[in-house]
């Protein structure tokens, strides 16, 4: 009885070592500069150094070239919605957190101008494209 709890304790021992362990090492191979990190809508991942933001909006750009008529449009709509939402997404935070008044007054502007934005777009898609 007693070696069956030896045996059973090394093993709980081991499986909390392995999980602290795990939790240890992923925080040491996280990126340092992540504070601000966020999901955007598409799912990809924005860091607060400017290179994802960058990248992103070329991407966008990218997007749009070589387009024309209503290619050009479906392809804008589409990419404005993406970047319409992860305004909003950012600026919902900054309602929460943010310190100063005249940050989450701007917050609340955006939230509210980008909706009804996003709204008419998606309304465009669905009359124009059937999307």
């Amino acid at each position: 009885m007693q070696n069956n709890k030896t045996v059973l304790s090394t093993i709980a021992a081991l499986i909390i070592g392995l999980v602290v362990g795990y939790l240890v090492w992923g925080n040491t191979q996280t990126p340092k500069n992540t504070q601000g990190a966020h999901m955007m809508p598409d799912g990809t991942m924005m860091n607060n150094d400017g290179s994802d933001m960058s990248s992103m909006m070329m991407d966008m750009n990218a997007a749009l070239r070589g387009k024309t008529g209503d290619a050009f449009d479906q392809v804008f709509l589409s990419e404005m919605i993406v970047h319409h939402q992860g305004a909003i997404d950012m600026a919902e935070l900054a309602l929460t957190d943010a310190k100063h008044q005249e940050i989450k007054d701007l917050a609340k502007a955006i939230v509210s101008a980008q909706t009804k934005e996003i709204s008419e777009m998606k309304a465009w898609q669905k009359s124009w494209y059937n999307q």
